[in-house]
């Protein structure tokens, strides 16, 4: 069942880097740097609550066009608005896009178990570094079951380096990301009410 693969220990391999990740939070490397020449789409993401503002996001199609035209159908759909951020680990990442489950009004113990209605997606690693700011694909064990969920990074974090595939770059909002309410615990589950995306579109 795929809900079912999403995403109880899906970072295990990130959440050692924590400590030494802080070193480097400001940092934005230039192996990571949008392409002056970039010409993909833009997701805009308004937050609602703790965290209220705009983040801006460069998706990659040069590095992951499967993917990417992914988040562009669900986020045209709308299927993005009102998700939340369902798992924030300080100095780590803040993970969101649970367009099944994760809404204020589902269940917060399913927030984060589920996808959307079509099928996952085989995996576009790339040698782009998981830098501050990077946007990832959330997927299980398996490298091929990513589907709607992602990540944005707080901090670099080189254990996921081609390990998972690399979506975008924050390009704007910087401020916003580092307000999202965190988690608690290993995990980074969210108490109380997350933050969440009030509303997501794309920009051509």
């Amino acid at each position: 069942m795929r809900d079912k693969l999403i995403f109880a220990g899906v970072f295990a391999v990130g959440v050692g880097i924590l400590g030494a990740s802080y070193m480097n939070l400001m940092s934005v490397n230039a192996d990571t740097a949008v392409p002056e020449d970039h010409t993909g789409p833009v997701m805009v993401i308004e937050t609602a609550g703790e965290a209220t503002g705009t983040m801006r996001i460069a998706l990659r199609d040069d590095l992951a066009p499967n993917h990417v035209e992914r988040i562009v159908t669900l986020a045209e759909q709308g299927d993005y608005d009102g998700v939340v951020f369902h798992r924030v680990i300080d100095g780590f990442m803040a993970q969101t896009g649970d367009v099944q489950h994760g809404r204020l009004d589902g269940t917060p113990r399913m927030w984060g178990t589920g996808g959307s209605e079509l099928p996952n997606l085989q995996a576009e690693f790339t040698d782009v570094r998981f830098e501050r700011g990077v946007v990832g694909m959330a997927r299980s064990q398996s490298p091929d079951s990513a589907n709607s969920q992602f990540f944005i990074m707080f901090a670099p974090a080189p254990s996921l380096d081609g390990q998972y595939t690399v979506v975008g770059q924050l390009i704007d909002g910087y401020d916003v990301l580092d307000a999202i309410k965190r988690g608690t615990g290993g995990n980074g589950a969210v108490v109380g009410e997350p933050d969440r995306m009030e509303r997501v579109t794309i920009e051509r």
